[in-house]
């Protein structure tokens, strides 16, 4: 028979029928101090702090989980927020027109731009007693409402509309405002037309890459293209028909020859007459002809940054009859924050 020669409380082995557990002094959540057994040894180390640490790990885990989760939250919103708010920086006080954007991949492109724009510039002809005129406008809603400059279609009998796609509507005028040559049409049972976005021309600069879209002596929808090239142009022009030799409108055919206006103390394509306004105008190189007025300067977003409204064109030295030459890169519009700001007024006919 084997004898046990472990002392008393030494090497505690599973079998101890009285193992450190809770009660004893080695139970280390009761504090109590290690009071010792003859001829016993120190006991085991814990186990807890390897359980606390191996708890950490999860919780650093899910703490990186919910970081990233709030990053990729964050940019999602971002982006939700950029689509939704498409171009909110192109409406105004009075003013809050959306309307059809440039494609992303189409984007800062004369092609992409005149793509996207293109359908919501019409064409407008207008009837008086002096003549048959032609000029453009700027669709702004769906069911038909037009921009255009007030010498377009002052003193018009009757005003057809041709849209991009050849179909032809009778307009009536809204409004108009001689003071800054702008005016509102809108077409008789139109629906579901494509509009244009109305930008901001406080944020235009000289150099940036503008297109034009007008009809310009009846060729509906050409695009031309060109650089902001001066801002806040004196540019004074014709109250309304009235004034000088009777051009109150752009007429096609060499009639009159393109609307006059005077810059820098001279006058350029005829007499602008007693009655007159100044505004201050975007300064443009692109190229703009008789038919044009009333059409769009439009930034590389496909944003209206301007309605076109004035342009040189030389007269012929060896004609002599005053027939024009053609653009020669000196174009007037009248920033978009100006008609944004007057569409209240144009819509309730207060300046007519």
């Amino acid at each position: 028979m084997t004898e046990n020669l472990r002392p008393s409380g030494a090497h505690p082995t599973d079998q101890d029928p009285t193992p450190y557990g809770r009660g004893t002094a080695y139970d280390p959540s009761y504090g109590t101090a290690y009071d010792g057994a003859a001829g016993g040894y120190p006991p085991p180390p814990p186990y807890a702090p390897t359980s606390r640490r191996r708890a950490k790990r999860p919780v650093a885990l899910l703490a990186a989980v919910a970081i990233a989760a709030g990053v990729i939250g964050g940019g999602t919103a971002t982006l939700v927020g950029q689509l939704n708010d498409g171009g909110s920086g192109a409406t105004g006080s009075g003013g809050a027109v959306n309307g059809t954007t440039v494609s992303q991949s189409s984007k800062g492109t004369v092609t992409g731009v005149a793509e996207a724009v293109s359908p919501a510039i019409v064409e407008i002809g207008a009837a008086s007693s002096a003549g048959k005129s032609t000029g453009s406008g700027v669709v702004i809603t769906e069911d038909g409402e037009i921009v255009t400059n007030n010498h377009v279609i002052s003193g018009a009998q009757q005003i057809q509309v041709t849209l991009s796609t050849g179909r032809t509507y009778t307009a009536d005028v809204v409004g108009t405002d001689p003071g800054k040559d702008l005016a509102l049409i809108k077409l008789r049972g139109a629906s579901g037309l494509k509009t244009a976005t109305l930008g901001d021309s406080s944020q235009v600069k000289v150099g940036d890459q503008v297109v034009a879209i007008g009809s310009p002596e009846g060729l509906t929808g050409t695009v031309t293209s060109g650089i902001v090239s001066a801002l806040d142009r004196d540019v004074t022009v014709a109250k309304d028909d009235s004034g000088g030799s009777g051009q109150g409108q752009d007429r096609q055919g060499g009639g009159n020859g393109p609307w006059p206006f005077e810059f820098g103390g001279q006058q350029f394509n005829g007499d602008t007459g007693e009655e007159t306004t100044t505004y201050k105008a975007l300064q443009t190189d692109a190229s703009l002809n008789p038919g044009n007025s009333g059409g769009a300067l439009i930034n590389m977003d496909g944003e209206i940054i301007g309605i076109n409204s004035a342009m040189y064109a030389p007269s012929s030295s060896a004609a002599g009859s005053g027939s024009a030459t053609g653009s020669v890169g000196l174009g007037f519009a009248i920033p978009v924050n100006t008609l944004k700001a007057d569409l209240d007024t144009l819509r309730a006919g207060d300046g007519s």
